[in-house]
């Protein structure tokens, strides 16, 4: 009975390793698709591809860090017009290194790549054909307050 414990700890303890590995590379890839769609949507906010390129780099670099994952190399590329109504296309591809991912020291890296499409607002472009000032003022009832 001993000897049969002291043999099935170790491979016990290498399957929890294994197993906590695979969640850490299954969330890592939730936070790259999270990065993706974040991305996509702030590259429809703008009105120029070079504007767009930027802003999808950047939020992604961002959701990945406040995510606490960490790119060895980080691709994004924006596919799509930024016209009304049309779709842009981002890729979000991260190198990101196997040794942090559980307790082993796993070497080697692994490259996770994801996609998200966001439409582009069909409204964004149109004047509401009134100046600011011409805004009737509300009033909020519950509060009394004018805003």
């Amino acid at each position: 009975m001993t000897v049969e414990l002291v043999l099935t700890i170790p491979i016990l303890i290498l399957m929890l390793w294994f197993l906590v590995y695979c969640g850490r590379l299954s969330d890592t890839r939730l936070q790259i698709e999270d990065a993706a769609h974040q991305a996509a949507r702030a590259a429809t906010l703008d009105r120029s591809r070079s504007a767009a390129a930027a802003d999808a780099r950047a939020t992604a670099a961002t959701t990945l860090s406040e995510a606490g994952v960490t790119c060895q190399t980080l691709s994004v590329a924006v596919r799509g017009t930024l016209q009304a109504g049309s779709t842009v296309t981002v890729a979000v591809s991260c190198t990101v290194g196997l040794h942090d991912l559980a307790l082993l020291k796993v070497p080697g890296t692994t490259t996770l790549t994801a996609e998200f499409a966001s439409p582009v607002d069909v409204y964004r472009s149109r004047t509401l054909g009134f100046a600011p000032s011409e805004v009737p003022r509300s009033t909020n009832r519950s509060a009394g307050v004018e805003q």
